[in-house]
């Protein structure tokens, strides 16, 4: 379950990198009001990685909860472990294309994590009815 454990941490800390990218992207960060300078940028690769950072932490309670699931369903833990590692190369990949304004392919892998997230939770459910 360890995979699948670090591959929580990771999703638990896409957002940050996303938020990152986008306040060195733009002008010169103010953190005295974070959502005002936000709303001055102009620069696109910023305010798409604000919208990935937003995104990145959207996917994350459904992706966390459904790995607990699967694990509380007695789920053979290499497929928990697969459909983890699925998730997070489909969520850095969707933060990738987001800043790179590719938006069928960051809909395509944003796709592709929330299959990951279905099939967990659904096998956990079928497990457990």
């Amino acid at each position: 379950m360890t995979t699948a454990y670090i591959c929580i941490l990771i999703a638990a800390l896409l957002p940050y990198a996303w938020v990152g990218i986008a306040k060195y992207s733009g002008e010169r960060y103010n953190n005295r009001n974070p959502r005002d300078w936000l709303a001055r940028q102009e620069n696109p690769r910023a305010r798409r990685g604000h919208a990935a950072h937003l995104n990145a932490f959207e996917a994350f309670a459904p992706f966390a909860a459904a790995v607990l699931m699967a694990q509380s369903a007695g789920i053979d833990p290499a497929r928990i472990s697969l459909l983890a590692m699925l998730f997070v190369g489909f969520r850095v990949l969707h933060g990738i294309f987001y800043l790179a304004d590719q938006h069928w392919l960051r809909s395509l892998v944003w796709f592709g994590g929330f299959a990951c997230v279905a099939v967990l939770m659904a096998q956990a459910a079928m497990r457990i009815a």
